[in-house]
């Protein structure tokens, strides 16, 4: 029953996209021809228009198919539909140009292009993010419940069981457990689901209860069962999920490889290794920076008067830098201490109430304004505009040895602002905490995870207790 609710939701996706497309087709069209709003008469009749709309639906269709668009929801999330939605009507849009040029059949308004692929976008994004939520509302009312047996009574199966219950909206309910040696105590028998037996017992229980997925949750030392199970479960129609005995060394989204011809985790696959995603993120950073250093021009010219007349020295502070792979560069800042002695080695954190601070520099420091010039640096490909925050070389060679996974921030290029300090871990906090959000950032990166942080920092605003 369940899988065939899930091939009804993936083909009323397909119609719905579909419908979608040749509403927003009929709306271009008014907009851009009936409307007034856009004084201009088409060269083609709205026949035309209609069947280039229709080809393009089947298009996004397919190619929606090809990318596993259509795919069951309830475990992912919405920012990776909205990233594979942005990649198939970009290369639907360029089928239908190059099949259009094709037939020469180019006299089609751009401008009624535009509007009618972004309201196919738009619109698409936003019943699909509504539809979630409805199902995600209807799930957390006990509505159509996916119901897990746990294979392992152990540390791993009760850290699942514990994990499941902080996402209601998933709509999974565990039935209980199956264990060759725990029995539960009195008070774990209050908080988890009863254990129903042995693995011997996995044929019997799934004859007599109702349950859509096994999850493996086995220590390493049972893994030579994993066969017998798996064998039970497909002979009973049911998936099988496995979580590995050794997931605290993976990350939160593993990537399987092919490597001569056999299947292989991939401890650190992230998802700005791919091409594409590293193309829309500095596509966006190049926009948003030079967007950025147009609006607060006149911020700019007023902080280099004010630090050029306030102190002497230069008005750029540039300090060596950990970046991207690990390659240093120079990171720019307003000016915001005093100068150095020649042959003076700063190696120190910046404390409260620091002497080195300028009067004009404590305030361009508190309210992040010393921080401006680095859109700069992202221009020149340095840094990013969200991403873990650089650091200098001395500390990285300290923090590698002290801190647990320290060096994977350097997978990325680092950013003005990120995960951590949008979340307030700046100037004197603690570096696992930053490092830990810094890695969740990492290997969860979207396009809509960075304008997320983005809206986050502006709103929590630029002041900050911690920022010396």
């Amino acid at each position: 029953m369940i899988r065939k609710n899930q091939r009804f939701l993936s083909n009323l996706y397909m119609l719905v996209d579909f419908l979608v497309i040749q509403l927003s087709f009929v709306l271009a069209w008014w907009i851009k021809f009936r409307s007034g709003l856009l004084d201009y008469s088409s060269p083609l009749p709205i026949e035309n228009y209609a069947k280039w709309s229709l080809y393009y639906g089947i298009i996004a269709v397919v190619v929606g198919v090809l990318f596993s668009l259509y795919s069951p929801k309830r475990k992912k999330r919405f920012s990776d539909d909205v990233v594979k939605l942005l990649q198939i009507h970009f290369i639907s849009l360029f089928s239908l140009l190059s099949f259009l040029f094709v037939v020469k059949e180019m006299d089609i308004s751009r401008s009624y292009l535009i509007l009618y692929v972004s309201f196919n976008v738009m619109f698409i994004m936003l019943y699909r993010f509504m539809l979630k939520r409805m199902l995600q509302y209807m799930r957390q009312k006990g509505y159509n419940r996916q119901y897990v047996l746990i294979l392992g009574a152990g540390t791993l199966g009760k850290r699942f069981h514990d994990n499941l219950r902080y996402y209601p909206e998933l709509g999974y309910q565990v039935v209980g457990f199956l264990d060759d040696y725990q029995q539960w105590d009195g008070i774990e028998a209050k908080r988890y689901k009863p254990i129903l037996g042995t693995l011997e017992d996995l044929e019997d229980i799934l004859h007599s209860v109702l349950v859509d997925e096994v999850v493996l949750a086995l220590p390493l030392e049972a893994h030579h069962k994993y066969a017998q199970i798996i064998a039970s479960c497909e002979k009973a129609g049911v998936r099988t999920m496995i979580i590995p005995d050794f997931y605290d060394y993976l990350p939160a989204r593993p990537m399987f490889d092919n490597f001569a011809g056999m299947p292989m985790i991939n401890v650190r696959d992230i998802p700005l290794d791919i091409v594409g995603n590293r193309i829309f993120k500095r596509m966006f950073d190049i926009v948003f920076s030079l967007f950025a250093i147009i609006i607060t021009s006149p911020i700019l010219i007023a902080l280099c008067i004010g630090v050029k007349l306030t102190s002497p020295g230069p008005i750029i502070f540039k300090q060596e830098r950990v970046g991207l792979n690990r390659r240093t560069f120079m990171m720019y800042k307003f000016r915001s201490m005093k100068v150095l002695e020649p042959g003076t080695e700063d190696t120190g954190w910046t404390t409260e109430n620091d002497p080195r601070r300028t009067k004009f520099g404590a305030f361009i420091r508190k309210t992040s304004l010393d921080e401006l010039p680095q859109f700069f640096n992202v221009l020149l490909g340095h840094m990013s505009v969200v991403g873990p925050r650089p650091e200098r070389p001395y500390y990285v060679e300290q923090f590698r040895e002290e801190i647990p996974k320290y060096m994977v921030k350097h997978h990325v290029r680092p950013g003005i602002t990120g995960w951590a300090q949008s979340n307030g871990l700046r100037g004197d906090t603690s570096i696992e905490d930053r490092i830990k959000h810094d890695i969740f950032y990492i290997e969860n990166w979207s396009l809509l995870f960075d304008i997320k942080i983005i809206f986050k920092t502006i709103l929590s605003g630029f002041m900050n207790k911690n920022a010396y």
